[in-house]
């Protein structure tokens, strides 16, 4: 490649991530912009930049307790502000759970405008067009999970009178485009998923960029937070068409500090949390309620686990190292695939799908299948299932917020600090995380009420 574009490259990563606000960026016309094929690649081959999401929920989900010297201990105040729900998380400042996701949106949209005016040679269609895909999907990825934190729970019947998050689809900085509806972001979502369908490769060189199958998973995401599970079920089939094969827990040291590696044959697509101290320190602790939850003869209980300060660490990261995993596997497509066919009545296979998941969790021969009265207890017991194996992985504020819409699933938080309770209710305004003050004097953003 030319020195020219490595010098692009260069300038693009040294400038958006330095500024206050990824907004702010003025470009420079005298800059050199990428125009070849390879040039585009690099752009998104850029795990650091492209392979990364919010850690929001996390923060703030109920998978995880901290005491008062814990809690002292939070290295920033937005570790701090999101753990007690405060109306003010970030103080002010400035936030890379969101300037992130719009670099990343950024980077897709350079890609398929340079695209878009490629005139390519016949031996580089191929790569042409799996590059357009992973900028789509990389667009959507970045979207979708932007939305589900800064914006209000999807419901179809009100999505089109509810705030969404900016949408981008040119690379223009000085582009204003507001929030638009919470219909019209999903909507773009889905729209860039069906793109990324026609184009993307079955394989892949690299977990970090998609593939077909990666493209389905995340379309089954998306329809589980829009609780549209018929959809969700049809994109779930089409990934595990693709890849379906699950670890074996008995073949995992359980001794192991990492106990997996970021390339087991479960991940469909890699991606990891933005890192934050508490995600690292020993005195971050299961809730002991979640701990105890686990069989005895369940692997995951001293897989996923280890004796901390006071009390259990999480270690069970898919990324394989002290990173924790945010992307997709196939594990999460199997609960998605039972959970879809319990909704549908299909107490039988969503059991039947439940146990060929859990037999893989349990110490050989010591498995006895689950079983189930109705579809309404097979939810029951597919929804406990699922948070006990998707823990730490970033979905579970998602899940909160859709499954409290549920009478039967809504989920009350408490926190206690300095002899201080706080209390997040079931569809309490505060599940909606709040715009960073910045973006919405740059952006003329309106903020989230809280």
């Amino acid at each position: 490649m030319k020195t020219k574009h490595y010098l692009f490259f260069l300038l693009l990563l040294q400038i958006l991530p330095s500024c206050k606000d990824f907004l702010e960026v003025k470009p420079n016309k005298a800059l050199l912009v990428p125009t070849q094929l390879n040039d585009f690649e690099l752009l998104l081959n850029d795990d650091i930049t492209m392979n990364v999401s919010n850690s929001l929920g996390i923060l703030s989900d109920d998978d995880h307790t901290l005491n008062d010297a814990a809690y002292a201990a939070l290295r920033t105040p937005l570790e701090k502000n999101s753990y007690v729900w405060a109306s003010d998380i970030f103080e002010g400042g400035s936030t890379s759970n969101w300037n992130t996701p719009y670099q990343q949106i950024f980077n897709a949209n350079v890609v398929l405008d340079g695209l878009a005016k490629y005139q390519e040679k016949p031996e580089e269609k191929l790569q042409k067009k799996r590059l357009m895909a992973a900028a789509y999907f990389y667009r959507a990825w970045a979207l979708f999970h932007t939305a589900a934190v800064f914006a209000p729970q999807y419901v179809a019947n009100t999505a089109a009178q509810l705030p969404g998050v900016p949408v981008y689809t040119k690379a223009d900085v000085n582009l204003r485009p507001g929030r638009g509806t919470l219909e019209a972001t999903y909507q773009q979502i889905l729209a860039d998923l069906a793109m990324a369908k026609i184009d993307a490769p079955v394989v892949t060189g690299y977990l970090t960029r998609p593939n077909k199958a990666a493209v389905f998973a995340l379309n089954a995401r998306v329809y589980m937070a829009m609780a549209d599970y018929a959809k969700a079920k049809i994109a779930v089939d089409s990934c595990l068409a693709y890849q379906r094969t699950l670890m074996d827990y008995n073949s995992i040291s359980a001794f192991s500090s990492r106990p997996f590696t970021r390339t087991n044959v479960e991940v469909i697509f890699q991606n990891r949390i933005i890192s934050q101290s508490s995600f690292t320190a020993t005195t971050t602790l299961i809730d002991s309620n979640l701990y105890r939850s686990y069989a005895s003869n369940d692997l995951r209980k001293v897989i996923y686990f280890k004796n901390g300060t006071g009390g259990v660490n999480f270690k069970g990261s898919y990324d394989g190292t002290t990173n924790l995993f945010a992307g997709l596997t196939v594990d999460e497509m199997y609960l998605d695939q039972a959970e879809c066919e319990a909704r549908a009545g299909n107490t039988s296979a969503a059991m039947k799908t439940l146990n060929q998941l859990l037999i893989k969790r349990f110490k050989a021969n010591t498995f006895i299948p689950l079983q189930a009265a109705s579809a309404d207890d097979a939810l029951k017991i597919i929804l406990t299932e699922r948070r006990k194996e998707l823990l730490f992985r970033g979905l579970r504020w998602l899940d909160l917020k859709r499954l409290n819409l549920e009478s039967a699933f809504a989920t009350t938080l408490t926190r206690k600090i300095n002899g201080t309770t706080f209390t997040l209710a079931p569809n309490d305004k505060k599940y909606v995380l709040p715009i960073p003050d910045n973006e919405i004097a740059l952006g003329g953003l309106s903020p989230n009420d809280r």
